[in-house]
């Protein structure tokens, strides 16, 4: 019923950047709210762990590892959050998967959703 669709993953050398985006939408056509976006990855070998994440009034957190390089941002109209990032390096290679808690009717309680994943590969 609820889609989140990536975009922008790709291969770029380090000290690269890149933009992901990440849209959220629903059969019915409306969302009714969303709580939280953000962004979590997953490298070869690790676990997923959390990049960025934006809550509904515009606070926003970072993992340390990607502090003062990374920008995470939204869209609330178009439902859709963005993840800046900047001064890339190779240990930030990894598949970067889009994160919704949100209400997809007024009616519903709040549920997670997961985007399929957009890789980036950093070269060095």
């Amino acid at each position: 019923q609820v889609q989140l669709v990536e975009s922008g993953g790709g291969l770029v050398q380090a000290g690269g950047s890149l933009r992901l985006s990440c849209a959220a939408s629903a059969a019915s056509g409306n969302i009714f709210s969303i709580n939280a976006m953000g962004w979590y990855r997953q490298g070869p070998g690790k676990r997923r762990e959390l990049v960025a994440g934006i809550f509904s009034g515009g606070s926003t957190n970072y993992a340390d590892s990607v502090k003062g390089r990374f920008t995470i941002s939204r869209n609330n109209t178009k439902n859709t959050v963005y993840l800046q990032m900047n001064s890339l390096k190779p240990e930030d290679t990894a598949v970067y998967y889009c994160n919704a808690d949100l209400r997809a009717n007024w009616y519903d309680s709040v549920q997670t959703y997961w985007g399929q994943g957009t890789q980036v590969t950093v070269s060095s």
